[in-house]
């Protein structure tokens, strides 16, 4: 890839390079669950919020509001090329072909719409709400996420000359090989490019996957944004996220609909999608509660991903969970994917070598690692924590616990209600940087 990252940078000109140039241009876990909610949940209405966890970095006072409306406009005028619907309705994905139905591709060239938002400033802060029906509110997280990731970039870029923009990408190559040289090594890791969300821009995300794709061979995996799927002919990764879980415990009717409700959601999700898909997400009430309790036949589902608690301790926790439950977990599937770099890549690829099918989903610090590349020192592009939550579903208070109480989100009251029904203790994990 022939990029002239200093050049284009100097002369950013959004019409020539929006930062969202596709609507596949999003983790493909989104189609998923947005054929998903389609399916179930097509009249249900809530509310999200775009939130900046490393709150020492005043985004509104680095990022114009005006351009990020432009931004944000340009989206909303997309719509799914006949190409894409195409490559989704034949293309395989994990193995299985036509896993998209007929019906939700119409739905998606004829009538998906994104939702409507607001968008202000408070405390130096923006803040973006997103509001409507479930099935036009899930895709903005992911688009919301990266236009203010990469409008944090740009800011930061403007503020520098082309030689320094020179150094800064140079450091910046260097360092991601680095990183692959390390890899290469050790051929057996399984790796799948995560970093969509967070990405310094989507050009060096495009560049990021074509480096890894040439020094890491079949070590690759894949990569979770669809558009780059589609355009580099790779596996599109990723199943599903919080969002599910929180909607579904905020629609329950009493405390033991919502403690049932976790078990529900797989119940949902395994009436569309199976083998590679099947991969539990326990951690959005607590892990230990959600297997404590998980009927006999969650245990026959292909995995778990760990987002918010030490994968180390959580890998070891699943595979004692699976040996009561008379299941062979080398056959299962452990992905950790939360805040990963390489020596953490390496140390859980020894760990659980033989023991159960571990891989790796990167994210942050493979698209958006400019830590130390500054020419001038400086740490305006350093990676934050952004993330968008589900806020509501008609009307009632959306939470999410987390293994880690500094991941938790929501009403407070209704966290204390949910940590009674689930019995999830407020465990205060590792500071969230990413």
């Amino acid at each position: 890839m022939n990029v002239n990252f200093a050049e284009r940078a100097h002369n950013h000109n959004w019409k020539l390079d929006p930062i969202v140039r596709s609507l596949l241009d999003t983790d493909f876990y989104k189609l998923l669950m947005l054929q998903f909610i389609w399916k179930n949940f097509p009249g249900v209405h809530v509310t999200s919020e775009v939130t900046n966890r490393t709150v020492g970095v005043r985004l509104a006072e680095h990022i114009s509001i005006h351009t990020l409306v432009e931004q944000m406009e340009h989206v909303r005028e997309l719509k799914f090329r006949r190409s894409e619907l195409i490559w989704l309705a034949g293309n395989t994905f994990y193995g299985t072909r036509s896993i998209f139905e007929p019906e939700f591709l119409e739905w998606l060239e004829r009538d998906f719409r994104l939702s409507d938002y607001e968008l202000t400033e408070k405390d130096g802060q923006l803040v973006l709400r997103f509001s409507g029906l479930w099935t036009a509110v899930t895709m903005w997280e992911v688009y919301a996420l990266a236009l203010v990731s990469e409008m944090k970039t740009r800011a930061a870029l403007a503020e520098m000359n082309e030689l320094e923009l020179d150094v800064l990408y140079a450091r910046a190559k260097t360092k991601l090989w680095e990183k692959m040289e390390r890899l290469k090594a050790v051929p057996e890791v399984r790796i799948s490019e995560f970093g969509t969300r967070r990405r310094h821009s989507f050009l060096w995300q495009e560049y990021v996957v074509q480096v890894m794709r040439a020094a890491l061979g079949k070590s690759l995996s894949g990569t979770s944004n669809t558009f780059l799927a589609y355009k580099h002919d790779l596996e599109a990764m990723g199943t599903n996220a919080h969002e599910l879980p929180m909607a579904l415990a905020a629609l329950a009717k009493d405390d033991e609909e919502l403690r049932e409700s976790q078990y529900r959601v797989l119940e949902l999700w395994q009436k569309s999608y199976g083998g590679e898909l099947l991969i539990m997400l326990p951690d959005t009430f607590g892990t230990t509660q959600f297997l404590e309790g998980a009927p006999d036949w969650v245990a026959d589902w292909t995995g778990q991903r760990c987002d918010s608690k030490d994968p180390l301790v959580a890998g070891d926790e699943y595979i004692a969970w699976l040996l009561r439950r008379g299941r062979d977990a080398a056959r299962k599937r452990f992905i950790a994917s939360d805040g990963l770099d390489v020596d953490d890549i390496l140390r859980l690829q020894a760990y659980f070598q033989g023991r159960i099918r571990f891989s790796a989903g990167w994210g942050t610090l493979l698209t958006n690692d400019f830590r130390g590349c500054h020419p001038r020192g400086e740490n305006s592009l350093d990676p934050i924590s952004l993330v968008c939550k589900l806020m509501t579903v008609e009307g009632r208070a959306a939470v999410k616990l987390s293994d880690n109480a500094r991941k938790a989100t929501g009403d407070a009251g209704e966290i204390a209600r949910y940590r009674r029904v689930f019995g999830s203790g407020a465990v205060e994990g590792a500071v969230v940087t990413v």
